[in-house]
């Protein structure tokens, strides 16, 4: 059956259909704000019938950010992409505001915004240097990218939004009008926990959200699961066709992890996307961006960060960062729905065929069918369960 006739089951998460990722565990909420006093906030704008873009904003802490900074660095994938902040993260070691996603031409506007943010924050009355952390991808085949309609406001306010909590993913926020592998792509993320004696609560956490916008090959579990549905001709109605994209990848930890080792995690994250079947072709932009929330108190009263990680105990980092960034990836998919936009249409992942294949391919431990039934609005199409049936 085609996809423009084709219903879908509710949208849900990777782990909601039996498809666990990794040998890792996830978190409580299975969320980058499972690390603590991490926040995320979206603004979704969708307006007439060719505007499809966001913005995200992810806080590392509840406190004034620039005045207790966190340690944290930036990998490079491939930089076909606008990526600010860059330069001073690389040669001092932190960041200093809220992380802002958004679109392309975007990027000027979230600058602008975000100093304003800090500047006005109670205790930086005095700040004359800001190095705000913006991140992007290209939305235009969804989105008016050409007509400028993120606004100042519109970054402010996914910012003051952040909390705590679960996190909204697929179609949201600077995902509203992104791709992955010819399907709706958008926000999602997941996280890992890392045994640790030392630690107190026995474990530190990886937490990782991604906006995908980028293509390839699709593969989930290793199961090539792109070339199963394009063989069924299940991609034909997706009026989009590209070989170019970006992701953004953000990645939290509670651990006391060096900059340098900070690095080396946002490195390996990028191995989570090529798990899903990324090249990181030449016109894409692929940025990890990773930080630690370890002791706040110590960057405020201006002394050394004591006791960090050494790199004999980075490894299982380096798993919990892989798995993560890999489930974020499914997340973003599975939760995203079909979006008609300024070019086109842009349909979600048919998960009653993911299911189907997991099956066949023993990718999952659950067999799930979902009831469904399908509305629209404001060319999102939302999927909700069928009322009075249970589910089988």
């Amino acid at each position: 059956m085609p996809l423009d006739t084709a219903r879908e089951i509710k949208r849900v998460r990777a782990r909601e259909i039996g498809i666990d990722v990794g040998v890792m565990q996830p978190d409580t909420l299975n969320s980058i704000t499972d690390v603590y006093g991490v926040k995320v906030g979206h603004k979704t704008i969708i307006r007439d019938q060719h505007i499809r873009t966001g913005v995200t904003a992810i806080l590392p802490h509840h406190g004034n950010i620039f005045q207790e900074k966190v340690p944290a660095s930036i990998y490079v994938g491939n930089a076909f992409g606008k990526l600010a902040g860059y330069s001073q993260v690389e040669e001092v070691g932190n960041i200093e505001t809220p992380i802002v996603l958004t679109n392309s031409f975007s990027v000027g506007t979230a600058i602008t915004a975000v100093i304003k943010y800090v500047i006005n924050q109670k205790g930086n009355e005095h700040v004359e240097s800001v190095n705000a952390v913006i991140g992007e991808t290209n939305d235009g085949f969804l989105n008016d990218i050409r007509g400028f309609h993120v606004t100042e406001e519109d970054v402010l306010d996914a910012i003051k939004g952040a909390k705590s909590g679960p996190v909204k993913e697929g179609s949201v926020g600077a995902g509203t009008g992104t791709y992955a592998f010819g399907f709706k792509g958008g926000i999602g993320t997941s996280s890992r926990m890392v045994p640790v004696e030392e630690s107190k609560s026995g474990h530190y956490t990886v937490g990782v959200l991604v906006q995908t916008n980028y293509t390839g090959h699709l593969k989930i579990n290793g199961v090539q699961v792109g070339r199963i549905l394009k063989n069924e001709q299940r991609w034909k109605t997706n009026t989009m066709k590209t070989e170019d994209g970006s992701c953004m990848v953000v990645i939290a930890t509670d651990a006391p992890v060096s900059p340098r080792n900070l690095k080396r995690i946002g490195k390996r994250a990028l191995n989570g996307l090529i798990r899903t079947g990324s090249y990181m072709n030449t016109g894409s932009g692929e940025y990890a961006i990773a930080f630690s929330t370890f002791n706040i108190k110590a960057h405020r009263e201006k002394r050394s960060m004591p006791g960090w990680i050494p790199n004999s105990m980075i490894n299982p980092f380096f798993q919990a960062v892989i798995e993560a960034t890999e489930e974020a990836v499914y997340n973003s998919m599975f939760m995203a729905t079909t979006v008609q936009g300024y070019k086109g249409k842009l349909y979600a992942i048919p998960l009653d065929e993911v299911i189907r294949i997991s099956e066949e391919h023993h990718m999952s431990h659950l067999s799930m069918k979902y009831p469904y039934q399908q509305t629209s609005g404001n060319g999102l199409e939302v999927l909700e369960p069928m009322p009075d049936k249970s589910i089988s």
